[in-house]
Order: structure tokens, then sequence, then C-alpha cells
């Protein structure tokens, strides 16, 4: 008897998570597994390559975790350089771009994202970089190398902050042109504002209310300036920051359903909900909000290996669902970390929730410990009830983290007041005794209560 055939498009975070567990689950003699990848790697962190281009990661090859060599050797087949071109779901075939037509009998979508690009001149013009293949570190990295000096950066997200302060770590003038108000747009104003503080205060100059009408080019075609109604900004290179999109043209044009942001609509267990034998997960899926049940569109490199994860368990055998996402995540700029998880409170306000916000500052550490770092921590609670919605933390050194905890306490469904009397380590060098987002969830559970 035949294997059967499992194809997946896409070898980064969600294919090849997806690939891998598939297989640990069922043997070559019983599935197949190829992997088409239209780049030259596979496996890759993409979220690293502005430590790469800051220099703090020593090289590419630091950020493939598997080459096509390791995944031979556990019996998954990996073709790079080749596009999937069209999917014909009827027939269960997929034309690639070498012109080979493969056949499966299950497949995964997982073509990733895009990064966003408005419509305005000049975008596609040579020196204006996209922040997504190692291929873009690389070109960005060669920029640098052969002079730039200045750099315009378009957004202020997670990779607009990191790609800025990774230029300027590299000796470039940096600016920061956003269409929004304040960097870190899931961040509460009064939280953003602390972020395009700290911004300043390293010599980023930051340009917020401003969207990008041109980028200018010179006589070479290359990017030399970005427009905005309000100025010009010379540079030798522009960095887009603007976030990403779900990249679905195939899984469109194969008439799989697209859901309301966008991206392909799966159920729980990560298959498409228009054919049963194809799955996507990772930032070409649609998932939903863990607390609203909300449809979102989240493109984070953990939801995409879990999502993967979920998609190869079921393929597998293996009963499985994605429990949906709370949208935490970590960056930093300079000595600042920013953390934030769940709704803030334009969300909440959006989703109609009656809730309250609470805001305080404190150390990350013991105050008498050398190292204490400023930091403040904003809760978000629901009226009443008094359950958490949200959290937001920016401060020094050791503030990030603290997420996590607020995001399991949000997940677990705890009150303020519940969270208030979780029992969180202590130790000078860590915490003080009452950690900040303990007194942050005290302060609104009091606030609760009257």
């Amino acid at each position: 008897m035949s294997s059967a055939r499992l194809l997946v498009v896409g070898g980064d975070a969600a294919g090849m998570s997806a690939a891998a567990v598939a297989r640990r689950l069922r043997p070559v003699e019983d599935l197949a597994i190829t992997v088409l990848e239209q780049g030259p790697e596979v496996s890759y962190s993409a979220c690293g390559i502005p430590y790469w281009v800051g220099d703090l990661v020593e090289g590419r090859d630091r950020l493939i975790a598997r080459t096509p060599r390791d995944l031979a050797a556990r019996d998954i087949e990996v073709r790079t350089g080749t596009r999937a071109e069209e999917l014909d779901l009827d027939a269960g075939t997929v034309r690639t771009s070498t012109g080979e037509t493969l056949g499966f009998d299950r497949l995964v979508v997982a073509t990733g994202g895009r990064p966003l690009r408005p419509d305005v001149p000049g975008l596609d013009a040579p020196g204006v970089h996209g922040v997504q293949r190692l291929a873009d570190g690389a070109d960005i990295r060669a920029a640098v190398a052969a002079g730039a000096r200045r750099a315009v950066v378009l957004g202020g997200g997670y990779i607009g902050l990191e790609m800025a302060e990774a230029l300027q770590a590299r000796g470039l003038e940096v600016t920061v042109v956003l269409a929004d108000d304040l960097p870190m747009s899931l961040l509460d104003p009064d939280m953003g504002e602390r972020v395009c503080k700290a911004m300043g205060d390293m010599g980023i100059d930051v340009q917020p209310g401003q969207p990008v009408r041109a980028v200018e080019t010179g006589a070479d075609g290359a990017a030399r300036a970005v427009t905005t109604d309000a100025g010009s900004y010379p540079c030798d290179l522009v960095v887009l920051g603007l976030g990403m999109g779900p990249e679905v043209e195939l899984a469109r044009a194969a008439g799989l359903w697209i859901g309301e942001t966008g991206a392909v609509e799966v159920d729980r267990t990560q298959r498409s909900r228009s054919h049963e034998a194809v799955y996507a997960a990772g930032d070409c899926s649609q998932t939903f909000h863990r607390l609203t049940g909300e449809a979102v569109h989240v493109a984070l490199g953990t939801h995409a290996n879990k999502q993967g994860r979920v998609a190869g368990a079921v393929i597998g055998g293996q009963a499985a669902r994605f429990a949906g996402v709370l949208g935490t995540a970590l960056t930093r700029v300079g000595d600042l970390e920013i953390g934030r998880t769940g709704l803030c409170s334009g969300q909440a306000e959006a989703a109609g929730y009656d809730f309250r916000a609470e805001t305080i500052e404190g150390t990350t550490r013991a105050g008498y410990f050398p190292g204490a770092a400023q930091i403040t921590v904003k809760l978000v609670s629901e009226s009443g009830s008094g359950r958490l919605l949200g959290g937001q933390v920016v401060g020094g050194p050791g503030s990030g983290k603290r997420i996590d905890v607020l995001a399991t306490a949000i997940w677990a469904g705890l009150t303020a007041e519940e969270f208030a009397g979780s029992d969180l380590s202590y130790a000078p060098p860590f915490s003080p005794v009452y950690d900040p987002v303990v007194v942050a969830a005290r302060v609104a559970s009091r606030v609760q209560q009257g």
C-alpha cells in the first residue's frame, strides 16, 4: 500500500511545525511529507533579523534552526526555491514554479504574511526594504556596509522599534515616521508616550501623525527621502515596519474561504472551513481572540508555531485544538522593555466591555538592590466582576517578562482580587516583596470594591 501524501506550502514556523509533528506521529511508510518553500531557507527566525542587522547576532546562519539536510534525515522532503503556483483542490494537485504537478491527500497552506505597503509612489524603489526574509536582512546590512548614513523607518510597531534601534546601533541617523500619534498602537496612549519619550532620549527622531505620501528617488532610481504632509526626511535607506498582512493569493485563487480579517478561514483544528483536506496555519490563517471570541489576525511567530503543531497533530491522527490568542507580545527599545497582553482600553471599549484601567509605578527589584529600574504596570479589568481583561508593562531591564504572568492570569480568567493574592516568587535581585504586577492588581481590586 502506498503512503498517504502530505504537502506543505511554506517552510517556516507554521509549515515546518506541521510537518515535524505529523512525522513524529506517522512514519514515512504511512505518510510521505513534502514541503515547498519559495525561498532558499526553511526554519529560520524572521524575528531575529533586526538583531542580526544590529550585530547582536553573528551571522545569518545563527537564525536558521533546521536545514533541508536536517529535515531529510527525518524523512521530510524539502524543496527550496520552489513556489506553489496553482492549487487544484478537486484534483488534489499543486503546480509548481519548476513545472511539476504534485499530488496530495492532505495540504497545509502556510504561506505566511507580507509586509503592508501603502499605495504611495516610490515604495517599490531600490533602497526600500521589508523585514521578512533573511535576504531582506542581508540587503539592509549591505546598504549599511556600502555607506548608508540616514535611515527612515516607516511604522512604530514591534519591527519598527527593533529596526530603529538596530540601525542606530550601527551608527545611522534614524527617523521613525508614524501614521499614528504614538508608537506601539496596541498600547494605551499613556503607555505609548513612555515609549516615544524613550526613543527620543536615545536620539531617535520620532515624527508622529504623518502618513507617508511618497518615497522620493534620486537619479539612480533609489530612495533618497520620505515625504509626508509635514515635510521631507532625507535617507539612504527605508525600512518598512508597517505590520504584516496575510499572504492568501494562492489560497484565494484556489477557492478557499477567506475570513473577515482577510486571512484563510479555519476551525479550531486549523482545518479549512471550505475544504476538509486542507489546513492553514500561521500568518496566512485567521484565528480568534480568547476573550472576545471575535475573529482576529495576529502575525506572531509564537502563534504560527502552535497552529502548525495543531494542524500536524490532527493530520497525524491525534486530537488537538487551537485555543485562541491574547496577542501577548514583548519587545524593547534601548533599555526600555515593552509588553502587552489581552485588551488595551481602546480594544475593551470597542468590544463593548464596561471596564476600568489602573496604572501603578514601581521598581523591577527591591528598591535597595543595585540595578532596580522604574516600571509602569497598567491593568484593564471588567467592572463589576473584576475579571482581568488586559495588561501592559513598560519599564527598565527586568520589566518585560512580567507580561507572562499577567497573560497566564488573563488566560485563566482570574479576577484582579484573585491575582492580587497569587503566590509570586520574591528575591531582591528579581522583584520587590510586592511585585509591581501584584500591586497593580491590588489597586484594581480595591477600586472595584469601592
